[in-house]
């Protein structure tokens, strides 16, 4: 169960919350929900996310349902802490994508007070875990696991299988590049693009 205030109110320290999952499993939209609620309890917030990602708009964090929330782009995770020096609540979005020193980041803020709340793809198109994420969930005092639904198998979907022929890690994209899939359908993925290609023309002995 999620919880919103610590037990010991006077404890001057904040805490990292982190909203993992893959593709299409609402983790943009429920770190916009609880933005939101600390924004109408007039807390002082701020979001921030990697300025590579520009899928809709420089300026706007926005979910896959079109919710969308003001932000500041920035080139590293160096430049958080200078940024949100005034504020109560931080959020952080395609945490993924930073470089590692984002964990530290967040540890910061939240030594000195700061609600971090951090949303990411816990793995990359692999499989694997993605960059920061692990450390980021290892150091954590809360961490959710959002899910989408496998359009394969109708189970619940934890992998962002990559559908595009293109093998680079960082590859933006929406439904052209990318479909989530539970682990029975992803393993059958894999195990086929693991299979060798046969030659039409290659005659049997």
């Amino acid at each position: 169960m999620f919880l919103e205030n610590t037990v010991n109110q006077n404890e001057q320290f904040g805490w990292i919350e982190v909203i993992c999952g893959s593709m299409f499993s609402g983790k943009t939209e429920e770190l916009i929900r609880r933005l939101k609620r600390a924004q109408f309890a007039k807390q002082r917030i701020e979001i921030f996310k990697p300025n590579v990602d520009t899928r809709y708009d420089v300026d706007l964090v926005t979910s896959h349902d079109q919710n969308q929330f003001r932000c500041t782009p920035v080139p590293a995770a160096a430049n958080i802490p200078i940024l949100a020096s005034e504020c109560d609540v931080v959020g952080i979005d395609e945490a993924q994508f930073f470089d590692h020193e984002i964990v530290q980041v967040c540890n910061d803020l939240a030594n000195r007070g700061v609600r971090v709340i951090v949303a990411g793809l816990d793995m990359d198109f692999k499989g694997k875990p993605f960059g920061p994420m692990p450390d980021l969930m290892a150091t954590a005092e809360y961490v959710t696991k959002v899910h989408a639904v496998c359009p394969k198998t109708g189970n619940l979907a934890q992998y962002s299988h990559r559908i595009s022929p293109q093998d680079d890690l960082v590859l933006l994209g929406e439904k052209d590049n990318y479909q989530p899939l539970s682990r029975a359908a992803f393993f059958k993925e894999m195990e086929k693009n693991k299979a060798p290609i046969k030659d039409p023309k290659k005659k049997k002995n």
